[in-house]
């Protein structure tokens, strides 16, 4: 019988991966600036530009108003209509053709670092905005303040 040393008696551990953390896959623009948009609304926004036609760019911005003091904007507006101060940002989807997203200056203030999602359900689907710049959000998510 030999002896035991201490090598003998500790347990053998190999070290194991930290777990996979589980977000959702994000989009930036392709300059790697703009607001982060999920897959489903990438998916989302994709299907509503085809069905507005060529040649139209998503505007998305703020206003004054909602429960919360200042609510979200998102509208198709033509290429005549970007103003010579807009952010433009081109969005790039793996299985679509790539679009424009732009956004007045004073919005981008409220909104840089927001993270656009979308969800099919039934009761508060539809566009979800997720802002780290809010300090309260009305329970409907579509208006916040700062």
């Amino acid at each position: 019988m030999t002896p035991n040393t201490a090598t003998d008696l500790a347990p053998t551990m190999e070290p194991q991966a930290a777990p996979a953390a589980q977000t959702a896959a994000t989009h930036t623009a392709k300059d790697g600036k703009g607001i982060l948009i999920t897959e489903p609304a990438m998916k989302q926004l994709g299907s509503l530009m085809q069905q507005q036609g060529e040649g139209k760019i998503l505007r998305v911005g703020v206003r004054s108003g909602g429960c919360s003091g200042m609510s979200y904007t998102m509208d198709f507006v033509d290429g005549p209509d970007i103003r010579s101060d807009d952010e433009q940002y081109t969005y790039e989807p793996a299985e679509a053709p790539s679009f424009q997203v732009i956004c007045d200056p004073k919005s981008l203030l409220y909104i840089y670092g927001m993270q656009l999602d979308f969800s099919s359900a039934l009761i508060g689907g539809g566009f979800n905005f997720t802002n780290p710049n809010a300090t309260q959000t009305c329970g409907c998510g579509s208006s916040f303040a700062v």
